[in-house]
C-alpha cells in the first residue's frame, strides 16, 4: 500500500493548513496516511554556525526518515507575510541539507489556505517556483479562499472548490 504524507506547514495547534492537507490526504483512495505535524519534530532555528556544532538534529533526521518513505505528499502552507511560516522553513532548510532534493522525486499536491480572499496564494507561487527544484513532482495546485466560508463541518461547501480538489486528487491517485 503507498504512503501519504501530509503537511499543514505551519506550528499553530489550530492550524487550517494541517485541517486541509489531512482532509486532502483522506480524500486519496487505498493509501496509508501518515499526517505530520510539525510541532513533534524538534529543531534549533537553522544556521550554518549551528549545524556546525550539531551536524543534524534528531528531529529533522526522524522528518527526513518519514519523507524518504513516502510515495506522495499533500502538503498545505500557511502564509506569513507572503512567504512560508517559519515553522515550515526550518524544517524546509535543515531538510535540504540532508538532500537538496528535499521531496524525493514524488508526486505531490501543493495547497495553501488562509481566512482571506487570495488563500496564500503568494506563498503558493513562491513554493510552486521553488519546490520542483528540490525533487517535488508537482501534480496540482491549489489556492484555497476564505477557509471559513469554504471548509465547514469538516467538509468543503464550496461546489467549485470541492471539484477542483476532487480532479486534482483523481491526477494524484495515476501518479502514485
Amino acid at each position: 500500500m503507498k504512503n501519504i504524507v501530509t503537511i499543514g506547514g505551519s506550528n499553530s495547534k489550530n492550524s487550517i493548513n494541517k485541517i486541509l492537507a489531512e482532509y486532502v490526504g483522506s480524500l486519496v483512495n487505498n493509501v496509508e496516511l501518515t499526517n505530520v505535524d510539525l510541532n513533534n519534530f524538534e529543531m534549533p532555528l537553522f544556521s550554518v554556525d549551528v549545524e556546525a556544532q550539531i551536524e543534524r538534529p534528531q528531529g529533522v533526521k526522524a522528518l527526513n526518515e518519514i519523507i524518504e518513505k513516502a510515495d506522495g505528499f499533500v502538503i498545505s502552507l500557511a502564509e506569513h507575510n507572503g512567504a512560508y511560516a517559519t515553522a515550515f522553513k526550518n524544517a524546509f532548510d535543515w531538510l535540504s541539507r540532508i538532500d537538496g532534493k528535499v521531496w524525493k522525486d514524488k508526486p505531490m499536491l501543493l495547497l495553501a489556505t488562509s481566512p482571506g480572499a487570495r488563500g496564500g496564494q503568494t506563498v503558493l507561487d513562491v513554493a510552486a517556483g521553488r519546490f520542483p527544484y528540490m525533487g517535488a513532482q508537482i501534480i496540482g495546485s491549489l489556492a484555497f479562499p476564505s477557509f471559513f466560508e469554504n471548509f465547514k463541518e469538516g467538509e468543503i461547501v464550496n461546489t467549485h472548490l470541492k471539484r477542483a480538489i476532487e480532479k486534482m486528487v483523481s491526477d494524484f491517485e495515476k501518479a502514485l
